[in-house]
């Protein structure tokens, strides 16, 4: 069960992180020509394509870790809170009581 947990987190971060940069990438590349962009006031010696990807892979990172941590701020107390170990196996700190 906590495996599903996991891939439906693991989709609600990259999905809509996903989408966001497809909109990022069409906006900002629609007001700009990446054969005119600078970098330390110099031209950037790569070609549109390779702009283009890594500009991608950027927007894409910064939305992901954006909807990650809404995710992690969005956790119940219990999943926070909750011992991974069997109860047997419960250090003192962990709560005896099973979940």
């Amino acid at each position: 069960m906590s495996t599903i947990i996991k891939d439906h987190r693991l989709m609600w971060i990259l999905w809509p992180s996903f989408l966001m940069a497809c909109f990022l990438e069409l906006f900002v590349f629609a007001m700009m020509d990446p054969e005119g962009m600078e970098f330390l006031g110099k031209p950037l010696e790569c070609s549109r394509n390779t702009v283009y990807s890594v500009s991608f892979f950027l927007f894409w990172a910064v939305a992901a870790t954006s909807s990650a941590l809404t995710t992690l701020l969005s956790s119940s107390p219990f999943e926070v809170n909750r011992c991974p170990l069997e109860i047997s196996e419960r250090p003192g700190a962990c709560p005896k009581e099973s979940c």
